[in-house]
């Protein structure tokens, strides 16, 4: 550090500032090795004395390192963070200039001979910041959010990361939640009696984390993790098995390993419907729970399959846990408005399967009492217990904006002044709207480690017009792990923007940025006043009949516009005169529409304000 150390020495304005050394950043599992704090930005420094030139990974590691800052530590809030790669001994044309822009900005790389330009280039050209002086930021606290892949890993590995999960998640998050279905499987456990614990909440509110907490630290219970989304099956499989070769554990026993804790619930579900053997875990979680097929759709889909079901998934599921001696438990995470296809019975499917077998008790959050979609009341089932502490409220996937749920339940309501007043009171929220794909691309592109990608409704069947016909198979768990756990510039993963993921694919998963190509499956209509979902059938868009189709058709764009963590680009097409199927005036009314809710127009901002320094560096 004897060379940040004599870069500064001879720098009068920097008497104040404050430098750590050998900074620890825990949600990148990396150190950083100097962090240097002035009254006019923040500069995190990676050097690597050793190397002969700059390379992208060490690029892309100090970038990480800044993004990691200003978006989780206090003191880095609203200032210019800049990455800074040292190289001391490297060849460079001429010095690099950072911008004086709030958040972290490009990578600046300099030499031993540079550096103190770059120092002097801060203390000059920067102007000083507002509120708490260079002391107060070095201790400010730093509280990072891991996403969900990285946070089921810390948890499968036994960290200790509930602080960490949980900081922006208020009083009522899930340490309470977890707290309370603990609680419930020990009582159960104690009185040796079967019960089925709902736990429910917004989109990114943190079920699928609750549900794999409990999961991976069931006590020797002996619990598995099931859902029926295949997508999320293959990508936390893979994703875990990466994680545990890398800490040493062989790839084949790990993914063994994987295979037991985290199952497809439809491969569950027909082993034992074949078999009356018992199930050797005590406990389930199944993810997405309110998705389980109703009677009528189990056995029409299954007619013809190689095992016929009789009665509902909720039923089978209680059936084969019951044959287990003594207690059993079933935690079901139910996200309000998350049904998405034909055949899918909500709570309300639950409750009827509850209401045939007495023998099981249930405990549910109280906000499955009464619901404005009669899918998610669980009021089928007399004997149900209820509790507040099993509810999640605040959404923890997006970063730094609570509202994006409620501002999308407003938008697919049909309300669009509810909506604008959310947006107003968050002072914006992290959503954009463009009118070119080519402005799209631009405004979702990776920055160090940070995943992005595009997605679309299945109805989205125009896009194809647009030179967008490639769909990731979400069957498919070869290309479904790549899409999500892959990074640029490998062409098959989300960041090189070129695969649609569609809902089936992205539901219960999250990307950092999010493309959303909007399509005219889902337009306003002839008078504006309201939502009109179409099907595309042959060569033109038909209106489909059945009401469940429409609240799919609503709930798909609801899973689609609540991915991201850091802001969704929302892509409206133009459309072609020429073109009967793709009419300028429904998608001129669809953008006018999510305009008037409060999407910003990203033309009149350029691109988001995380990403507005991606431009070129300038040359002094």
């Amino acid at each position: 550090m004897l060379l940040l150390q004599a870069a500064l020495r001879p720098l009068a304005a920097a008497r104040g500032w404050q430098v750590l050394f050998d900074v620890r950043l825990l949600r990148l599992h990396r150190r950083i090795d100097a962090v240097l704090i002035a009254d006019r930005a923040v500069l995190v420094f990676l050097i690597r004395p050793e190397a002969a030139r700059f390379n992208g990974a060490d690029r892309t590691a100090v970038e990480d390192a800044a993004l990691d800052l200003a978006d989780f530590h206090v003191g880095c809030a609203g200032v210019p963070v800049i990455p800074v790669l040292v190289v001391p001994n490297g060849a460079r044309a001429g010095p690099q200039r950072p911008l004086p822009l709030a958040g972290a900005t490009p990578v600046v790389e300099t030499t031993r001979l540079l550096l103190p330009v770059l120092l002097r280039d801060v203390a000059t050209g920067f102007p000083p910041l507002a509120g708490p002086g260079p002391d107060a930021r070095a201790v400010a606290t730093y509280r990072p959010v891991p996403g969900l892949i990285e946070a089921a890993c810390l948890l499968y590995a036994r960290h200790d990361v509930t602080a960490m999960l949980l900081a922006s998640a208020g009083p009522e998050g899930m340490r309470r939640t977890h707290a309370a279905v603990a609680a419930a499987v020990q009582q159960a456990r104690a009185a040796n009696e079967r019960l089925v614990v709902f736990v429910t909440g917004a989109p990114g509110a943190g079920k699928t984390l609750c549900g794999l907490d409990v999961a991976f630290q069931s006590g020797g219970a002996g619990a598995a993790f099931l859902t029926g989304n295949p997508a999320l099956v293959h990508v936390l499989r893979e994703a875990l098995v990466r994680d545990a070769a890398r800490r040493g554990m062989e790839r084949r026993a790990a993914r063994q390993r994987m295979e037991a804790v985290i199952q497809p619930l439809p491969a569950f579900r027909d082993h034992y419907a074949s078999s009356m053997t018992a199930p050797p875990e005590r406990m389930l979680v199944i993810d997405e729970a309110q998705r389980c097929w109703l009677a009528s759709y189990a056995i029409a889909k299954t007619r013809n399959g190689p095992v016929p079901l009789q009665d509902s998934e909720p039923g089978y599921l209680l059936d084969i846990m019951a044959r287990r001696e003594g207690w059993a438990v079933i935690v079901c995470l139910v996200g309000g408005g998350q049904e998405i296809h034909e055949g899918e019975g909500g709570l309300a499917g639950w409750g009827t399967a509850l209401a045939a077998r007495p023998a099981w008790r249930a405990l549910a959050a109280m906000e499955a009492q009464h619901t404005p979609d009669p899918r998610q009341s669980l009021l089928a089932h007399p004997g149900v217990e209820w509790s507040a502490a099993l509810h999640l409220h605040t959404p923890v996937r997006p970063i730094h904006a609570p509202g994006t749920a409620a501002w999308v339940d407003a938008v697919l309501a049909n309300a669009p002044d509810a909506a604008a007043a959310i947006a107003r009171q968050a002072g914006g929220l992290p959503f954009w709207m463009t009118r070119s794909l080519a402005a799209l691309r631009r405004a979702v592109r990776p920055r160090g480690t940070r995943s992005c990608g595009l997605v679309a409704s299945s109805g989205a069947r125009r896009l194809r017009a647009e030179g967008l016909g490639s769909v990731l198979p979400h069957q498919d768990e070869d290309a479904v792990a790549r899409w999500f756990l892959d990074r640029w510039p490998d062409v098959r993963s989300a960041d090189a923007l070129e695969t649609l993921a569609t809902e089936f694919s992205v539901q219960g998963l999250e990307l950092d940025r999010i493309g959303l190509c909007w399509d005219a499956d889902l337009v306003r209509t002839a008078d504006g006043t309201a939502w009109q979902a179409r099907s595309f059938r042959g060569t033109a868009w038909t209106l489909p009949r059945r009401e469940s189709t429409v609240c799919n058709r609503l709930n798909a764009y609801r899973v689609l516009l609540t991915r991201a963590r850091h802001g969704t680009v929302i892509w409206v097409p133009t459309g072609d005169l020429r073109d009967p199927t793709r009419d300028p005036v429904l998608y001129d009314g669809v953008a006018a529409y999510l305009s008037r809710c409060g999407a910003a127009w990203l033309d009149a901002v350029a691109v988001p304000e995380e990403d507005a320094s991606v431009s070129e560096p300038v040359l002094l």
